[in-house]
């Protein structure tokens, strides 16, 4: 997949690893190390040093995995698909509805 493909606020699903079958919203896309960070997928613990305005302690935050381990869930009939792009327009290849425009 491209980074075109996928975009933040999308749906997606994850198809393989220990998060398998999860679906949750892109927060974010790193396009030069081709990952996404998706939320409730891949929670690590992270340190967090005091500061003024965070008390500190041990935070849970999502970790970036590679986008090639996620599916968009296609908002028109709810099935994990590939995207194809015709004309500057993302579409679904299960059910052929438009997605939206790039």
């Amino acid at each position: 997949m491209t980074a075109s493909r996928l975009k933040k606020g999308d749906t997606v699903i994850v198809i393989s690893g220990k998060d398998k079958d999860v679906k949750g919203k892109i927060l974010k896309v790193m396009p030069d190390q081709s990952k996404v960070v998706v939320e409730k997928v891949s929670i690590v613990k992270r340190h967090q040093r005091p500061t003024r305005s965070f008390p500190g302690g041990i935070i849970e935050k999502p970790a970036a995995i590679f986008w090639s381990k996620v599916k968009l869930v296609c908002p028109r009939c709810g099935k994990p698909t590939r995207i194809s792009r015709i004309k500057k327009v993302r579409v679904c290849r299960e059910c052929k509805e438009v997605i939206d425009k790039v």
